[in-house]
């Protein structure tokens, strides 16, 4: 077995990943080969005992946050075996481990996340592209998975790689031409970087919530909008089914919206624009960020004030 890293966690797997970075360590999670057959159906209890299947692609035992059993389908694509592995089964796995996990993309600015949530093909991938393009550090893509716990949110940085439309990368300015299908016949290209990868978990600030419409506009969310696109975007939320993963995930959606600010994020479908996009978003960014530190200042002078009259 060979030792990746991920989503901040040591993973020995028998399976090669070559998409993340090998480290030494003790593991957290193994990833392993095996017969996954009806004996293990008896124990899936819709938590910490699951048992899944990918129709045409594997069968898979997940166990208790710490171990993943796959048995493949003979001759499956291992490169979509890969994917499998990295986006849905381990989206399990990292909420059998307490995460609250939603389906965006992550990029740095300053020192804080700013994440992209959305469906598929709503352009996390590309936005969050398109920022990496600027110079930002990215930490994820699709998969989200966040440490909750108080009142400070931190996101978990994923692996250096974004699954993005030929198209995308093409007005970016991308050579698509040495490029792979994230796996055979995929629509999506694997773009591997070396550089701006934000290897270390960082505090979540804001999230915009990715919508279609005429204009490009951001505007805030109120808490119950926000409850709903979380409850729309968490990964796995249909699989975990026991009680007590329900109840977590509730809670922490919660917690979420009480430490972190949601803005919808309205724009018109044209790639042409995505540089627009990403000033709209460093405008609103350093806005909040002024606010803030206009909001702490008086904080401060107000604490300063009854401090010298007491």
């Amino acid at each position: 077995m060979k030792l990746f890293k991920a989503y901040n966690l040591c993973i020995a797997s028998e399976l090669s990943l070559p998409e993340l970075i090998e480290i030494e360590g003790e593991p957290d999670v193994i990833v392993r080969f095996g017969k996954v057959d009806h004996a293990n159906t008896v124990q899936h209890d819709g938590g910490k005992n699951f048992v899944g299947e990918i129709p045409e692609v594997c069968r898979c035992l997940i166990q208790g946050g710490q171990e993943i059993v796959i048995n493949p389908l003979p001759n499956v694509d291992e490169a979509l075996l890969r994917t499998v592995l990295l986006g849905p089964i381990l989206c399990v796995l990292l909420r059998q481990r307490g995460l609250l996990v939603l389906h965006a993309s992550c990029i740095s600015i300053n020192h804080k996340c700013v994440a992209f949530m959305g469906g598929s093909g709503w352009g996390k991938s590309t936005l969050a592209t398109a920022f990496h393009n600027q110079g930002y550090d990215v930490l994820t893509d699709d998969v989200m998975p966040m440490q909750i716990a108080a009142e400070q949110v931190l996101v978990l940085p994923a692996y250096p790689q974004f699954k993005v439309f030929p198209e995308a990368l093409s007005s970016l300015g991308h050579d698509t031409k040495n490029l792979s299908p994230i796996y055979q016949n995929a629509s999506k290209l694997s773009y591997k970087f070396t550089h701006g990868f934000q290897q270390t978990p960082l505090p979540l600030q804001r999230i915009y919530v990715l919508d279609k419409g005429s204009e490009h506009l951001i505007s805030k969310m109120q808490p119950q909008e926000a409850f709903l696109e979380l409850i729309r975007h968490t990964r796995a939320i249909s699989v975990l089914t026991e009680k007590e993963f329900v109840a977590s995930h509730l809670r922490l959606c919660g917690e979420l919206i009480k430490s972190v600010s949601f803005c919808r994020f309205a724009r018109k479908p044209s790639l042409e624009d995505l540089p627009n996009l990403v000033k709209l978003v460093e405008d609103d960014i350093t806005r909040i960020t002024a606010d803030n530190d206009i909001s702490n200042t008086l904080k401060t002078s107000s604490d300063y004030s009854l401090a010298t009259k007491s």
